[in-house]
């Protein structure tokens, strides 16, 4: 595994390693990320152990454009489109039903996925570059810290990575606000760079996600 600059020539090599089952990690808008292409049985599999991540956790996606959501997700609601078209590219995912061609490995054996298109041109070239999605999840073990730099990213996952795109730090360094938009009313699922108020904007009906009770966390 090596380290490499994140240039135009590095994309094009982490593209390629990824149509062949690679799996890479690459600077984001938010955090560093963890990408194998979404329908390639094999790469997610090894994606799984690598992160330690137990495999009923649903994997979120990326996606170069609104037009390749539909690759991934369907019955798509209106204001989820006004949700893309306002805040995508960015530090937005959104939760919505799956398309059923998306390999229930990534949803966790669920009936949702979690999309994003985020707002660097590393992951925006490499997956126009794949013609296919790629995962999103954060490039560390499961329940490490999130990784900011591309060196976080390799002192947590070390040498099965088939690549590593060094961008330097992310900008944002925290993980996306999350929205889930097949529940009613629509719920705030995580509260990240995107506040509920300017959500809200776009999304009048918009509500935080409730506490768990202590008995709920429980079992």
């Amino acid at each position: 595994m090596s380290r490499v600059p994140d240039n135009a020539n590095n994309r094009s090599v982490a593209a390629i390693l990824l149509r062949e089952g690679g799996v890479i990690a690459f600077p984001t808008d938010t955090v560093y990320g963890l990408g194998a292409v979404v329908f390639k049985a094999g790469a997610v599999s090894s994606l799984f152990v690598m992160k330690a991540r137990p495999r009923d956790l649903a994997l979120p996606v990326l996606v170069a454009s609104e037009s390749q959501l539909r690759e991934v997700a369907r019955d798509i609601p209106e204001y989820g489109t006004e949700l893309a078209k306002r805040f995508w590219p960015g530090p937005l995912t959104l939760v919505l039903p799956r398309h059923p061609m998306l390999p229930s490995a990534i949803t966790g054996g669920g009936d949702t996925v979690a999309v994003r298109l985020p707002d660097h041109p590393a992951p925006q070239a490499i997956i126009s570059a794949c013609g296919a999605p790629i995962t999103g999840t954060s490039a560390n073990k499961h329940g490490g810290p999130e990784p900011r730099t591309a060196a976080d990213a390799q002192r947590q996952l070390g040498n099965r990575l088939s690549l590593v795109l060094d961008g330097g730090p992310s900008p944002i360094g925290v993980p996306s606000t999350v929205v889930d938009l097949t529940t009613s009313p629509p719920t705030l699922v995580r509260e990240g760079p995107l506040s509920l108020e300017l959500l809200r904007e776009e999304c009048p009906t918009l509500e935080r996600q409730p506490e768990l009770t202590p008995a709920e966390r429980s079992g």
